[in-house]
């Protein structure tokens, strides 16, 4: 096993470690024997051969991972199988996958006799960089993403890379989606990093800014940089558009909004494009969705304050990136007209 770099998350009531680097998921029977867990049920899509053993008594309970499967009814079938499992409030689940088992697990073990422990393995970049830190947990609702949740922090995470080496291009291309952001909310231009090393700076970056804002009263709004778009071109295209591609449009979009509110000036809005572009990732809307669409799915998102007084975007500014609210829903359509517009990028 090659060096693990380790990132403490230090919060008011609860402090775990979140582990990068190649074998990282090895650690996980050494993290359940501190944590004083009986037993666990695994909860991955994948083959039960390609699991680590945690070195205690464990159900392995079968997940197909994808955001089609990020409701409340997936919920209740990990609970059930909890019950089924026998697991009681001493043990633990350890989530093994993407992005949407990482969240729709994290919800299950939330409300799982009102919490009990979990540990993220992640699969994917975009569960390493972002899904799995942090204590969000939700499913979506056919009305938007993200609308039910809890939070609900983890005991431990393990982000081995080396699940990383058989990921397809767009997967890796979703998790970029993350990272590209980052240059915008605190952590420099990661271009020039290797993987792990911008695996290792986007959550440093988010350990500190949850560090500050556990529940999203504050700083944490932050990590949604063009998430707002984001989250709204993902509804709209069904999810045939990755969360990360989706996120690198909304990335762009911030900035030519703060650009035409005059809270930047046009080197830094052209730098918004220039690093999504540097990533592969798209930097167009998806062909065939009208703005209109964009404007009412964006105005259900769940930072929205006051819906009658217009939008509201995190956006850069003279003050760094903070929330702005009332954001009139024809500046916003005006330049969503600015962007082109095209197909999702192409599967391998």
């Amino acid at each position: 096993m090659s060096a693990i770099r380790r990132i403490d998350v230090t919060l008011k009531d609860h402090d775990y470690a979140v582990h990068v680097g190649s074998g990282a998921r090895l650690l996980l029977p050494a993290v359940l024997r501190e944590l004083g867990v009986g037993r666990v049920a695994l909860v991955s899509a994948l083959p039960q051969r390609e699991l680590p053993d945690p070195g205690v008594p464990f159900t392995v309970v079968p997940v197909t991972d994808g955001e089609q499967h990020k409701t409340l009814a997936s919920v209740e079938t990990y609970c059930r199988a909890f019950v089924e499992a026998g697991l009681t409030r001493a043990d633990a689940v350890v989530a093994c996958g993407g992005g949407t088992t990482t969240d729709t697990v994290g919800l299950a073990a939330a409300l799982y006799h009102r919490g009990i422990k979990v540990v993220h393995l992640p699969t994917t970049l975009l569960a390493q960089v972002d899904a799995s830190v942090g204590g969000k947990t939700a499913v979506n609702l056919p009305e938007g993403k993200n609308l039910v949740g809890a939070y609900w922090q983890p005991s431990a995470v393990l982000c081995d890379t080396d699940f990383l080496d058989t990921l397809p291009r767009r997967e890796l291309l979703s998790g970029y989606g993350e990272i590209a952001r980052c240059a915008f909310i605190g952590a420099g231009d990661l271009r020039g990093l290797d993987l792990t090393d911008q695996i290792v700076a986007s959550v440093t970056l988010k350990a500190s800014v949850v560090a500050r804002d556990e529940r999203d009263r504050g700083p944490r709004h932050i990590l949604n940089y063009g998430h707002t778009l984001g989250h709204a071109i993902e509804r709209a295209t069904d999810y045939a558009w990755r969360h990360g591609e989706a996120v690198a449009v909304g990335t762009v979009f911030a900035g030519l909004l703060a650009g035409r509110l005059g809270r930047i000036d046009r080197n830094r809005v052209a730098e918004h494009r220039e690093i999504v572009e540097s990533f592969g990732l798209p930097t167009w809307l998806p062909s065939g969705v009208p703005a209109a669409t964009l404007v009412e799915l964006m105005r259900r998102d769940k930072k929205g304050q006051d819906t009658d007084a217009g939008l509201t975007f995190v956006l850069d500014g003279p003050r760094g990136v903070e929330l702005v609210p009332g954001v009139d829903e024809r500046l916003a359509t005006s330049v969503l007209a600015d962007l082109p517009t095209g197909a999702a990028p192409a599967s391998d």
